[in-house]
This record gives C-alpha cells, sequence and structure tokens, in this order.
C-alpha cells in the first residue's frame, strides 16, 4: 500500500470478491461499510463514474472504505448497472438494488437484509477522500458501548459562509456527545456576537453508523415531519428517540455535488500524486 501524505491519498489492491463469498465469510459480530451509489444526480450526473487521476470516483470512495481497520467486508448498493459493471471491473462487490428507494438508508436496508452483520457504515459515494480512520473513529462508538445504537461524525467550519449556508447541515450535541438536533439553519444562533460562529457550533459530515436492528428500524419507520420539513433523514432517528453519538473529527470536506467540486478534488489528487 502507497499513501501520499499531503491528502493522504490511499493506493491497494482490491482482491476480487463475491456476494457470496461474502455470505460465508462474514458474521454477527462483522462491520459491513455499504456505498449507496445512484447514477443520476441532479446538479451531477453521473457522478459516481467520474474519472478522478485515471479511476472511477466511486473506486476511490471503495477503496477508502475498504482500508478503514474497522471494516470487514465493503459493498456498493446501486440500481444501475453501469456503477454495477464499474466496480466489478477493478474487483469490488456491488448488489443490484430496487430503483424506487427514497433514501440512501433505504438502499442499505435491502442489502443488510440478506447479510449477518454487527453494524453498517453509510458511506457516501461522492467523498473520494474520505480518510479510512474516520470511519473507524465513527465505528469505535458502537464497539466500545452497547447501549449506542447510532454514531456520526461532525467537523470545524471552514468559514463563516459554511455556518450560514443551508447546504452546509450543522449539528449540535449534549454533554455525552449525543445529537440534540441537526439543521440546515445556523444552530446555535449567536446572539451575543451576531455573525461569529459559536465555539459549541459543528458541520455535520453524513457518515453513519448503524447497528443492524437500528438501521431495519429505520427504514420500516414513515418520515418524521421535521425530516420532511429540513429534508434531513437523520432527523427520523431523532425523532423515533435514537441516540445518535456524535464524533468530532477534523474530516476536510472534500464531497463531489458539482462540476466545480469535482475539478477541485481532481486538483487536490493530482497535487498530491506530485508529492
Amino acid at each position: 500500500m502507497r499513501r501520499i501524505t499531503q491528502y493522504r491519498v490511499v493506493y491497494f489492491d482490491v482482491h476480487p470478491n463475491s456476494v457470496e463469498r461474502l455470505c460465508n465469510t462474514l458474521t454477527e459480530s462483522s462491520v459491513l461499510a455499504v456505498i449507496p451509489a445512484r447514477f443520476s444526480s441532479t446538479r451531477l450526473p453521473g457522478k459516481v463514474l467520474a474519472d478522478i487521476a485515471g479511476k472511477p470516483m466511486i473506486e476511490h470512495v471503495y477503496r477508502r472504505a475498504a482500508a478503514a481497520a474497522s471494516v470487514h467486508a465493503t459493498i456498493v448498493a446501486t440500481d444501475d448497472e453501469r456503477v454495477a459493471t464499474a466496480v466489478e471491473r477493478f474487483g469490488g462487490v456491488a448488489i443490484m438494488t430496487r430503483a424506487d428507494h427514497l433514501s440512501g438508508t433505504d438502499r442499505i436496508a435491502e442489502v443488510v437484509r440478506q447479510l449477518p452483520c454487527r453494524a453498517i457504515v453509510n458511506v457516501q459515494g461522492d467523498e473520494p477522500l474520505l480518510e479510512p480512520s474516520t470511519i473507524d473513529a465513527a465505528v469505535a462508538p458502537l464497539i466500545d458501548d452497547g447501549a449506542i445504537e447510532m454514531s456520526t461524525i461532525s467537523r470545524p467550519f471552514a468559514d463563516s459562509s459554511e455556518f450560514t449556508s443551508p447546504h452546509v447541515v450543522k449539528v449540535v450535541t449534549n454533554v455525552s456527545g449525543d445529537a440534540l438536533y441537526f439543521s440546515r439553519a445556523p444552530i446555535p444562533f449567536p446572539r451575543a456576537s451576531g455573525t461569529a460562529i459559536p465555539p459549541s457550533a459543528r458541520a455535520h459530515v453524513g457518515l453513519y453508523v448503524y447497528r443492524r436492528e437500528t438501521l431495519l428500524r429505520l427504514a420500516a419507520s414513515p418520515a418524521a415531519p421535521l425530516e420532511l420539513e429540513e429534508s434531513l433523514e437523520q432527523l427520523r432517528a431523532l425523532a423515533l428517540g435514537i441516540r445518535i453519538r456524535v464524533v468530532h473529527t477534523n474530516h476536510v470536506a472534500a464531497g463531489v455535488d458539482t462540476p466545480e467540486d469535482l475539478e477541485r478534488v481532481r486538483s487536490m489528487m493530482m497535487t498530491a500524486s506530485r508529492t
């Protein structure tokens, strides 16, 4: 395995696998990473197959998820044959799902119903620079504490514009580090300072870890009113009384939602490869 230190670009071989082999190797104590990947996207169609440093974006995400020490197996859940073919071409595992799922959580649940595991990591398919260590940090609370049903991660804001942007989700927590609320609005409201970012304010990163039974319960539950208002599916968990432990990280935001994001990540990868 070779690492480029500046952006920690990860390179390693993905050994050919199959769904049948996974069924024989996974156990009820396994941690499974699932990447829900649709071809369609409102702002950047086909982005999961976009070329970044000679590989489709989904391959970068897959390799990073598979590199996490806590993950026993990695799967792409998709409803598009083009995505499945691309994954199988580099030796990864793809499972075809129904096309009518409304969320990534629902798509992941369809896959998980077929497989034994202890916990599931929901890895976004548009985070090609996600650190494997960030995944391990998110998994740790569920391994260490049997009472925690779900976890996610947060990061500092890059600047004040992120704090006010509805495209950057915010999270506030209690003294134990469990989520109190997620919102697209600036929370907590900086009443005293006016425009400054409050010290307790954190940006949410959409990586989740669930216990198997928790994920299936979420997928079987109807959308909550607050979930629909904010268009944030994690609010369904809070509405059901599910504890979400929020792990603080210094994760660098590199999600790809627009053509500009894609060019930025390509430039970062190119710079890293020359270092």
